[in-house]
């Protein structure tokens, strides 16, 4: 007879040491124990006799107890052993809940760390905690759908932040593409954003790019009165015009006075190659009076606040802003522009040099890209005329006109 609610909610256990069965039919049965009700399933499964467990009232009531047995016995009917398939489904809960997008994210950075620049990690890891975790960080990477990472995305567009919401759409895919790799996940859903965010209007970092008021910036910044770190570090920006993040991550380790070269390494590159800046005597100058202050520690331009750390990422252009010179006018990274511009339109040197001195992507006649020592001798006397030129500049000396066709 099968059973009712009235039944189950009030049937009492008798004391017997092993409990009593009240069948429902198909299987189903409620097993009354001193300590509680649990409903049970007994069925045979390749001629054995076994029990499946589907839960204990009243937190299952008989409506539900009834549907899990339905559910078990359409496994049956398809020749699939019910408890196998629970402890499976158990398994892909805990596999869940150990691949949720915040602990496959900090996993992937964690695995990918000496991939990229310390700067660079810190960025990343910092845009993930604060523009995606808080929202989707919580849920199991196989349950994240596209328009759970659109809805962070559109979070960042609301604020403005349209430079930095297709960067971190580029990370979230490539958390996703880990976790793929690792077996979180069946695909990227970030694919499927294609076309959904709004562009930014393309910028360029500031950057003066005619001689007369370089010669201004040059004269402004050897009147700078700054701490000592900051003027040295601003004055060296110009002579070796590296990527900001470079200049201030500069080690003493990686200084060669004698030979007059700096060698970064490619993990501090943006392109991840190694790079020679040969040195001028004005460079050298300036690091050979660094050395009695800085030389004892890692940074060649420690932070103010610890030696421990590099300068801050905002230093020189905040000193640039304290000698007038407002971000839509000149910046840090735009000394790269200046010397780009002005070394091929005003001083005619090879654009290969000055390219392959960038750091650019630079290839010989066979497509080949060039080593970190191609051509040095010649960068070597190019950084030297540069340097000079720019003492001209600051002195006042008459200016080179632009090279006519």
């Amino acid at each position: 007879m099968a059973l009712t609610d009235t039944f189950v909610k009030n049937v009492k256990p008798t004391g017997s040491a092993t409990g009593e069965k009240h069948t429902d039919g198909q299987g189903l049965y409620l097993h009354v124990k001193g300590v509680g009700k649990y409903w049970r399933m007994s069925y045979r499964f390749t001629g054995k006799q076994k029990t499946l467990a589907l839960g204990v009232y009243p937190a299952v009531s008989l409506a539900k107890a009834r549907a899990r047995r339905d559910k078990a016995r359409e496994l049956l009917a398809d020749g699939i052993d019910p408890s196998t398939a629970k402890r499976e489904e158990k398994r892909a809960k805990a596999d869940a809940a150990a691949h949720t997008f915040e602990l496959v994210a900090r996993d992937w950075l964690a695995k990918t760390a000496a991939e990229r620049a310390a700067t660079t990690q810190n960025k990343i890891t910092s845009w993930l905690e604060k523009d995606v975790i808080p929202f989707i960080g919580s849920l199991p990477m196989s349950a994240i759908g596209p328009r759970d990472v659109l809805a962070a995305l559109r979070k960042m567009e609301a604020r403005g932040a349209l430079d930095s919401v297709h960067r971190v759409k580029q990370v979230t895919g490539q958390v996703f593409r880990y976790a793929v790799a690792i077996g979180a996940a069946e695909r990227d859903v970030t694919q499927d954003l294609k076309g959904s965010l709004a562009k930014a209007a393309p910028s360029h970092f500031a950057a003066i790019t005619e001689p007369k008021p370089l010669g201004d910036l040059m004269r402004s910044i050897f009147a700078y009165g700054g701490h000592p770190n900051v003027v040295a570090a601003l004055r060296l920006t110009p002579l070796v015009f590296v990527r900001p993040g470079e200049l201030r991550t500069m080690e003493w380790a990686e200084i060669d006075l004698e030979a007059a070269e700096w060698r970064i390494p490619g993990a501090k590159m943006k392109m991840k190659a190694d790079h020679i800046v040969p040195l001028s005597t004005q460079a050298l100058a300036l690091l050979r009076c660094m050395h009695p202050a800085t030389g004892h520690g890692k940074f060649v331009f420690p932070s103010l606040r610890t030696g421990e750390r590099p300068m801050s990422e905002n230093t020189i252009n905040a000193a640039l802003r304290g000698m007038g010179y407002a971000k839509e006018v000149h910046s840090a990274h735009g000394f790269r522009a200046t010397a780009r511009t002005i070394m091929d339109e005003v001083l005619g040197e090879r654009v290969d040099l000055i390219e392959h001195q960038l750091a650019h992507a630079v290839k010989d006649v066979n497509g080949r890209a060039y080593n970190r020592t191609a051509h040095l001798p010649a960068r070597r006397e190019m950084m030297q005329r540069w340097a000079d030129y720019l003492d001209k500049l600051r002195m006042g000396a008459d200016l080179i006109q632009l090279k006519t066709a």
